[in-house]
């Protein structure tokens, strides 16, 4: 879909109102006494939190007004159509496991989905004050009103790079496998960062991010931010990422490869 210059304006200040406004929700309950977390899931521990469900509702909010004919798809809440070919995808708290532990790498994530791929993406981190932008001609991150570019490091080598996951039994056991194929050949291997990660590699931190089980939500603001960047995503087959699965977001198309050549015989997507 082509977007105008005076479009792509519209629909990118509404998406910062959108990460303002989540902002709002997400900071006045992060670190509080009364946060209280209910598990989703009935076979393991899939958390949300009374912040999830007021950061996402402020969010749709925005959009309600700003943009009434674009699709939502969120964590939290029922899909809304939309009539545009637009959509937007929203995390609410992207990490919510560490955001309910006290630890400031959980994000807020913001994208735009013109139909084939995320053309926009925001990842918010308010409580260290830092916004990562990717999409419409936008790279930057912004902290105390400044903005500084991104760009990823020129790592080609695996061997030279640092690669990082959420968790460390990522994925099934095939795909566990696959992650840990790859972080042997890596000079530097660390868990745990969330979205946090993409926003490292995109600023030219780290090298690689890998991850499995993996929602759109997830995931698209992330792609967005790393391509508007300099790096690639792509799921371990080398595919479009965007619907979740397992995903491998790099540093450089050299890098990409080299780790594809590993994963590609673990990938269940």
């Amino acid at each position: 879909m082509k977007i105008d210059g005076s479009k792509s304006d519209l629909i990118f200040s509404a998406a910062l109102e959108v990460a303002d406004a989540a902002a709002v929700e997400t900071l006045r309950w992060f670190r509080k006494p009364s946060l209280s977390a209910n598990n989703k899931d009935r076979e393991g521990y899939d958390p949300v939190t009374q912040a999830d469900w007021a950061a996402e509702k402020v969010m749709r909010s925005v959009l309600a007004s700003r943009r009434p004919q674009d699709a939502i798809i969120g964590e939290e809440q029922l899909d809304k159509p939309g009539t545009s070919g637009l959509s937007w995808i929203l995390d609410p708290i992207d990490g919510t496991r560490g955001y309910i532990s006290g630890t400031p790498t959980w994000g807020t994530l913001v994208a735009v989905n013109d139909g084939t791929a995320p053309i926009l993406g925001i990842i918010d981190q308010p409580y260290i004050g830092e916004r990562y932008v990717g999409g419409f001609g936008h790279s930057f991150m912004e902290k105390d009103g400044l903005k500084i570019g991104l760009a990823t490091r020129q790592i080609k080598a695996l061997s030279q790079a640092t690669v990082f996951t959420t968790y460390p039994e990522i994925g099934n056991k095939t795909e566990y496998q696959g992650f840990h194929q790859v972080a042997d050949k890596c000079k530097l291997v660390r868990y745990g960062m969330d979205c946090y990660a993409y926003a490292l590699l995109a600023a030219g931190h780290i090298d690689l991010v890998i991850e499995a089980g993996l929602k759109s939500y997830d995931i698209q603001a992330p792609i967005a931010i790393v391509r508007a960047a300099g790096g690639v995503a792509s799921n371990w087959l080398g595919g479009e990422a965007m619907d979740g699965g397992n995903c491998l977001c790099s540093a450089t198309p050299e890098l990409h490869e080299a780790a594809l050549e590993v994963l590609k015989p673990y990938a269940s997507n």
